[in-house]
């Protein structure tokens, strides 16, 4: 039976916890009919792929344990991709622009509103890797200096309009790949996720009630801000700031610096990417959302298992960095290898930073690669 006014008397603590084992369930099993009828290895084998639900806003509610650069990224961007686009019932968009909320060009973004009637409640995602989406070099992940080189640039679109495939989109993303085959059952794995996800988030908001799962999502994001409130204000306010490099950029540009400031306040975070290198001729550049992906991963290393994966949690950390550095990287700028290196290399940039705060809490360094071989 529904109870619409549930919601005005809160949550408490189990009914929280039930709530967000739910939404976190539905992102499993979008993963599940993801994994099991996609065709290629990236996503059946590596698992490079990951799924979630937003809210009407664009902010994160929850997420499976997939690929955490794919969705902190979306997290960081979501809201712009919303407010782009009009949304109906059926709706499906696909992107993967690296500049409007997207990683690099093989991971290919799907995104489904959810409704209850006439009214918008959510969002299911889900984005994977593919293996090719038309660059010059098999893999898509070329030696390249600018974005056109690494393959078909999908700005958000929509693929499925109220239940009904656009063609002329679903063709021109297939003729861009090298196995057209290949691509078409990848990315009806992606939409097949997303529709089970969209039926069983439908299939909640229909037995708990609309107001419910709004104060459900709003009571889920206002626990994660209190809980990573109280782990953040065990860090000693101070500033803090730690430099690493990239090797190089494959265009001849050596020792990149990667430059990061942490300042805490009283549980507030600000990260000042100032001192960063401009951004080069080579691929290992990123958008600010993949940059943005690294610094909330360790942020998030340092909470509790049970922290909800959900916006509240990142409330207090905000980011700054140069438009036109490394790490905010302007159109079109070579991305391919910034979301698999320059993210890894941020990652040990905020830990090294932590480290002279809270240096017992702090793993040691990686060597700040994610060891990719094309």
């Amino acid at each position: 039976m529904k109870n619409e006014n549930k919601g005005e008397k809160g949550f408490d603590a189990i009914a929280l916890g039930l709530f967000a084992s739910r939404l976190e369930s539905v992102c499993d099993e979008m993963g599940a009919v993801l994994r099991n009828a996609a065709f290629s290895p990236n996503i059946r084998d590596r698992l490079d792929y990951s799924c979630a639900i937003f809210d009407a806003r664009g902010e994160l509610g929850a997420q499976a344990a997939h690929i955490p650069v794919h969705l902190g990224s979306m997290a960081y961007a979501m809201g712009d991709i919303v407010d782009r686009l009009s949304w109906q019932a059926g709706d499906q968009v696909i992107l993967n622009d690296p500049y409007l909320g997207g990683t690099h060009l093989p991971d290919i973004t799907l995104i489904a509103p959810v409704f209850a009637g006439e009214t918008l409640m959510g969002f299911v995602v889900n984005r994977a890797h593919h293996a090719d989406i038309g660059a010059d070099t098999p893999g898509s992940m070329p030696v390249s200096s600018s974005l056109e080189e690494e393959g078909m640039v999908i700005e958000p679109v929509h693929l499925v309009r109220a239940g009904e495939r656009d063609h002329e989109v679903w063709n021109g993303i297939l003729a861009a790949t090298r196995n057209p085959r290949a691509a078409e059952g990848d990315l009806t794995a992606q939409l097949s996720a997303n529709r089970a996800g969209r039926q069983r988030l439908q299939a909640l908001i229909e037995e708990q009630g609309t107001a419910v799962f709004s104060a459900g999502m709003e009571a889920l994001n206002a626990y994660g801000e209190r809980l990573a409130r109280s782990v953040l204000e065990k860090i000693p306010d101070g500033s803090y700031t730690f430099t690493d490099w990239l090797d190089d950029d494959g265009q001849g540009q050596e020792r990149i610096p990667i430059q990061a400031r942490v300042t805490v306040r009283q549980g507030h975070i600000e990260v000042d990417f100032t001192g960063t290198a401009e951004q080069v001729s080579g691929n290992v550049n990123c958008p600010l959302s993949v940059a943005a992906a690294g610094v909330y991963y360790v942020f998030r290393c340092l909470m509790p298992p049970q922290t909800p994966a959900c916006a509240g949690v990142f409330r207090n950390i905000s980011l700054h960095a140069p438009a036109g550095c490394l790490v905010n990287a302007r159109f079109p700028a070579a991305v391919a290898a910034g979301n698999v290196e320059a993210s890894t290399r941020v990652v040990d940039v905020i830990m090294g930073a932590l480290a002279q705060a809270i240096p017992d809490r702090m793993a040691a360094a990686s060597h700040g690669s994610m060891n990719n071989l094309a």
